[in-house]
């Protein structure tokens, strides 16, 4: 009988890329990256929650600061990461931001500014571009790898009140395709997917949902159109690109994994 305690793990030997994962959903991916065996890069505009998220997890980690939307950041760090680990076989673009806060301005269609609609992009579609492109000629060598964009549910339908974040993620939608196309053509065996959470419980639904006597009915006020009536878990989107990591996932590319708990599934759950 086979010892599962000495099986290597899923990613044994991968080397990973993790953007925008300081905390929230870059960082449950980290830990499921980094429990199946992988040397996982830590990247974040956050330094200092960054470092800490590597120290804790320890020596399979490293950090490097990065602003996905700076080229010159995108150098530096892939050029940091093959001359310390050689190869890069996995890349998760996952820093993203709604450009929604106090001080923003309104995000619908006939109100957005030009200035926010272009932040809101830089950062989520400049990102994911930039770091598709470097990964491509970072895996080129090996002729093989695996980049995982993360999209949302709101890049698949309309999102009056947040059109810079819909168009952005649905354009990564649309973008991871072409690069699982690209990448074909060329003969390389480096497959592009992208993953599409709905509500997943993160610092910014904590925030909003508190924890006062009212938590519990916020949030099910919040979820009552998804048909699992519940929120997502961090670990459970660290799941599905743990699967699109691995070598389990080898004839899978081009394609799209939403995690809504069947928000999309019909007609009946209707955004808002």
């Amino acid at each position: 009988m086979t010892d599962t305690n000495t099986r290597p793990g899923r990613l044994h030997g991968k080397v990973a890329l993790v953007t925008g994962a300081a905390r929230g959903i870059g960082a449950a991916i980290v830990r499921a990256f980094v429990a199946e065996g992988a040397t996982v890069w830590i990247t974040d505009i956050d330094g200092e929650a960054g470092a800490a998220l590597a120290n804790d997890i320890g020596g399979a980690t490293r950090f490097a600061p990065l602003d996905v939307g700076d080229e010159s950041d995108w150098e530096a760090v892939i050029a940091d990461l093959l001359d310390r680990d050689a190869r890069l076989d996995v890349l998760v673009n996952n820093a993203g931001i709604t450009g929604l806060g106090p001080d923003s301005g309104r995000h619908d269609p006939e109100h957005v500014s030009l200035a926010e609609w272009h932040a809101v992009h830089r950062v989520n579609l400049d990102g994911t571009m930039l770091g598709c492109r470097y990964a491509i000629r970072a895996m080129r060598s090996q002729r093989s790898g695996s980049i995982i964009n993360i999209s949302s549910r709101s890049g698949l339908v309309g999102i009056p009140g947040a059109a810079a974040y819909a168009s952005s993620k649905a354009a990564v939608r649309n973008h991871s395709k072409t690069v699982a196309l690209w990448c074909a053509q060329q003969g390389l065996n480096i497959r592009c997917n992208s993953v599409h959470p709905a509500a997943i419980l993160t610092d910014i639904w904590e925030q909003m949902l508190g924890s006062g006597p009212d938590r519990a009915d916020k949030m099910a006020a919040l979820v009552k159109d998804t048909p699992l009536q519940r929120f997502g878990l961090p670990a459970e989107v660290a799941a599905m690109a743990l699967f699109l990591a691995s070598d389990e996932a080898t004839y899978v590319t081009g394609s799209e994994f939403g995690i809504d708990g069947g928000l999309l599934a019909g007609s009946a759950a209707s955004p808002g």
